[in-house]
């Protein structure tokens, strides 16, 4: 019995999130057209995602998920870094972009940005990849090369999906890590808690309220002679050794 109406509660809580996102998405239009979408980028991302701060800083607690963010003081003026989260939810992009300090711009699946009015959104946050495409991939990752040499974060969630496994990382990709070596940028890691609880996978239209928590840690530098498969490895067992032990997300 509590299940059933746990459930329908849930479907009750995903119509007043959908409402409350498209309310809000709309009155954030206004200025995403007026002050971000003209002016070039990475001007334009830094304005976006100071608009998108805002945005979820209403949206997040109108829906019952308010959100706490720490390690926000690792992030060094003057630099830009790699930051990497763990994946769980479909939250886990609004959590991260607007958490990181500065502009910063998400990898992320081509198919959101074909969503009418929300699409526009999501390409000035977003270097676009077909995961289907062989060339989609190579070129996102000079893009994201890119990024990073205008000065702007970029955020990879290395595990490639979302995390279904029920252990608390997936193996990652080597992505994120490659590009580290290549470019010599440190790895932010960033740990998400509580989206899956929100919104899990596997359950289409369903939303359970709950606090949210991105926890971010101290950068990962490269050691000299670092690898691509080496550095993988530190910053998995960091990240999987912060969550365990933190794994209320408080």
């Amino acid at each position: 019995m509590f299940r059933i109406i746990k459930n329908i509660a849930a479907r009750i809580f995903a119509c007043w999130a959908i409402l409350i996102f498209v309310i809000t998405m709309l009155l954030f239009m206004v200025p995403f057209l007026l002050f971000c979408y003209p002016a070039p980028d990475p001007a334009r991302n830094i304005r976006f995602i100071r608009f998108a701060r805002i945005w979820m800083g209403v949206y997040l607690p109108l829906i019952g998920c308010p959100l706490t963010i720490r390690g926000r003081r690792h992030f060094a003026s003057g630099r830009n870094y790699i930051v990497v989260c763990n994946h769980n939810s479909l939250m886990d992009v609004p959590i991260s972009s607007p958490s990181i300090p500065g502009g910063n711009k998400t990898i992320a699946k081509i198919e959101m940005a074909k969503i009418p009015v929300f699409g526009m959104l999501y390409r000035t946050g977003s270097v676009l990849v077909d995961r289907k495409s062989d060339q989609s991939r190579k070129e996102s990752y000079g893009k994201m090369k890119e990024v990073l040499t205008m000065g702007l974060h970029i955020c990879i969630y290395p595990e490639g999906t979302r995390n279904k496994t029920g252990q608390p990382l997936k193996s990652f990709h080597d992505g994120a890590f490659r590009l580290a070596v290549d470019t010599g940028k440190p790895i932010m890691p960033g740990i998400i808690f509580n989206t899956a609880k929100v919104l899990p996978a596997g359950k289409p239209f369903y939303l359970m309220p709950h606090r949210l928590a991105i926890h971010f840690l101290p950068p990962v530098e490269m050691q000299p002679g670092e690898t691509t498969e080496s550095l993988k490895q530190r910053v998995y067992k960091v990240m999987e050794d912060y969550f365990v032990a933190n794994s209320s997300g408080k």
